[in-house]
């Protein structure tokens, strides 16, 4: 059996890299990325709480919280899901329930990182990490836990900012020892690190693109030249959006409505079409009472 969580194995391990990896905070975002023909998306942490909470990146975001976006999300779409689960929400016992709870949700692959919980956006100051030992130990819980030996689990570092470099790939190689099958080294700030990084650490590794932030913004074959098996996108399509509501909003509040703002938003067929309304129009004749069993007492 082909499951989502073999598929995003077979998509990382291709040689067609980096695999392109846009992040959604929700099931419309999920449903627009795979609209759009790519092949997995990632649950952003950091998009959940802005767009749920209105809140910053704090690790303020419950287990049930995410898992409830990543049950919806997983729904509607056909494509792997990776989901960022923060710390794992505790220690390693919690560890292994946050495991169990997104692979239930749906979660095809689930990453857990070594910051002190509770964390902060990885290109944020002020960050700190736990003992190496301590997430050696998550990740073991992790990869026990797990229903589907093909479940992916990624280890992400901080320890860049707080223990420099050559700290960080320390933590990266304990960390692929312990079964971690995807490495992510956050916040490498030059191109010569991110070519360190790869070089020193074994294995398959995910960069995170972080507009605004720490790491440079390359592209795909530079990445792929650099030995990257992932590029992560995780709050561009939540950024674009914004850029979208505020235009559109901007035209409203200047003009007093949206007549000649048609080319600023989805047409109304096209976003009946996106959430599938005649797929669910169908089902509804096809289930619908007919006249003789109205009647049957």
């Amino acid at each position: 059996m082909i499951t989502p969580a073999r598929t995003l194995r077979a998509l990382i391990g291709s040689r067609d890299r980096p695999l392109l990896l846009p992040g959604v905070a929700n099931s419309l975002a999920a449903r627009v990325v795979e609209e759009a023909g790519f092949a997995a998306a990632y649950v952003t942490g950091a998009g959940v709480t802005n767009t749920y909470l209105g809140m910053p990146d704090h690790g303020l975001i419950t287990l049930d919280e995410l898992c409830a976006h990543v049950d919806a999300i997983c729904d509607v779409v056909d494509i792997p899901v990776i989901v960022d689960a923060d710390t794992g929400f505790g220690n390693a016992l919690n560890v292994q329930r946050t495991i169990r709870k997104l692979e239930r949700a749906g979660a095809a692959g689930i990453q857990i990182e070594d910051q002190v919980s509770p964390k902060k956006c990885g290109h944020f100051n002020g960050k700190e990490v736990v003992a190496a030992g301590e997430m050696v130990g998550k990740i073991h819980a992790a990869v026990d836990a797990r229903r589907d030996d093909d479940l992916v689990v990624v280890a992400r570092t901080d320890a860049r900012a707080i223990e420099g470099l050559e700290a960080a790939c320390d933590r990266a190689l304990a960390y692929l020892e312990a079964g971690a099958d995807l490495i992510f080294v956050e916040a490498p700030e030059s191109v010569e690190e991110m070519r360190e990084i790869t070089r020193r650490v074994p294995g398959l590794h995910m960069a995170n693109m972080v507009e605004g932030g720490r790491t440079p913004i390359l592209s795909r074959r530079e990445l792929g030249e650099l030995g990257f098996a992932v590029a992560l996108y995780a709050n561009a399509t939540m950024r674009g959006a914004v850029v979208g509501m505020r235009e559109v909003l901007g035209h409203l509040h200047e003009h007093g409505d949206t007549r000649a703002a048609a080319d600023l938003m989805i047409s109304w067929e096209d976003r009946q079409a996106l959430v599938r309304k005649p797929e669910f129009d169908r089902l509804e004749q096809r289930y619908a009472a007919t006249a003789e069993w109205r009647n049957v007492r």
